[in-house]
């Protein structure tokens, strides 16, 4: 049965059973993970759910009558917080852009990072390892706004430029991620009087939601291996939330923070919307590869899509997605290849014309009897001729 996205919020923040055998006698108690991974594609509501779950610890901080702020329970980072940021192209001089700081809470956090734990120059850095060692940011003074610029090297730069989209958000990230280390750090110290500051001292959960999608996989995988070494790291009873569409990004993480180990069962899942608006929160158990994998959740959509009769357009889409993918892995150069030999370039046809909207007559949502029938007819193609997908359908 589907739920809303407070439900889903509210589920990542409720305490389960958990069973302890540190002593003689197994003991149950209540606990919520120190980290929960959730894999859901572009859409589903991700970024959503990360203000939903916000929203959910402030209603507990107000029903509990704390008078903790918001801001000290939980650091999170989402599109909203890249919104922060915003550009001053200077229009009239056409020499000085800058990225300008909206002050709020959050940033309020940044200043204190900045200005009293002294962190620039390790924002500096990790920028630039993922970005380009010459292209430097330069803070303002009073650590409102942000400059780049290209150093050369021979004490000479390239004046103030805009930087990409990519390079944006890798300069976000960067700074979100040096005050995570930092955050993590202070609060390992177990004596909230000896720690460096106690602006930390409530804080509960850290809620992450895709970060860097513009990096490579080699920058990708090295992003996920540091997240969760950070994570690994943390000893104060932090809780982390972590949303993704990236099957790589969740696979490295699965893996580093071992979630496939020792037969746990908690912390995994997949966020599915419905037609009609409600959402599910799929616990998945074992490896990632086997039981989140991409390619599998395409068959599994299509085979429900066919089994109800409910086939649109965009299932073209996923299937030809899924021949790409079962292409590549058994080594065929072309896609259309898989396709029944007979009717290949006919049915190359029909998808290519189906999964793009090249004709006029694409605006029609609904697809006729036979194309639906058509999808049903490659679908079954693929899981019957090739090996690969009988032995994923063994091993279910």
């Amino acid at each position: 049965m589907g739920k809303t996205l407070t439900d889903i919020a509210k589920q990542l923040s409720t305490p389960r059973q958990v069973r302890s055998k540190k002593t003689t006698k197994v003991q149950v108690t209540a606990q919520v993970p120190k980290v929960q991974i959730i894999y859901a594609f572009n859409g589903t509501g991700k970024t959503r759910l990360s203000r939903e779950f916000k929203r959910n610890i402030t209603s507990k901080i107000s029903n509990d009558g704390d008078q903790t702020s918001p801001r000290e329970k939980i650091l999170y980072y989402n599109a909203f917080t890249e919104d922060l940021f915003y550009w001053d192209n200077d229009l009239e001089g056409d020499s000085a852009p800058k990225l300008k700081i909206q002050p709020n809470t959050y940033t309020d956090w940044l200043l204190t990072l900045l200005k009293d734990l002294g962190q620039d120059a390790n924002i500096i850095k990790y920028f630039q390892h993922y970005a380009n060692d010459k292209l430097t940011p330069h803070f303002s003074e009073d650590l409102t706004e942000v400059a780049f610029s290209l150093e050369r090297g021979d004490n000479e730069h390239s004046g103030n430029l805009k930087i990409s989209k990519g390079e944006e958000s890798n300069f976000i990230w960067s700074i979100f991620y040096t005050l995570l280390d930092q955050v993590i750090t202070i609060l390992n110290v177990a004596e909230p009087t000896e720690r460096e500051t106690n602006q930390f001292d409530q804080l509960e959960y850290v809620f992450i939601d895709d970060p860097v999608s513009s990096l490579d996989e080699n920058h990708l995988i090295e992003l996920a291996v540091n997240l969760a070494g950070l994570i690994k790291s943390s000893q104060s009873g932090l809780k982390f939330i972590i949303t993704t569409h990236s099957p790589l990004f969740y696979n490295v993480l699965h893996n580093e923070l071992g979630l496939n180990k020792n037969g746990k069962k908690e912390g995994c899942y997949l966020l599915e919307r419905f037609e009609n608006g409600s959402y599910l929160l799929n616990t998945k158990y074992g490896d990632s590869n086997q039981s989140f994998s991409y390619h599998l959740y395409l068959k599994q959509v299509l085979e429900q899509a066919v089994a109800e009769n409910q086939v649109q357009r965009y299932h073209f889409t996923l299937l030809r997605n899924l021949y790409e993918k079962t292409a590549s892995f058994l080594g065929y150069p072309k896609w259309s290849e898989l396709l029944p030999g007979d009717q290949q370039a006919y049915l190359n046809r029909i998808i290519q014309f189906s999964s793009h909207s090249t004709l006029t007559n694409d605006t029609v949502t609904e697809p006729t009897e036979p194309e639906k029938q058509t999808v049903k007819l490659l679908l079954n193609h693929l899981k019957n001729e090739y090996g690969f997908w009988k032995q994923v359908e063994a091993n279910d």
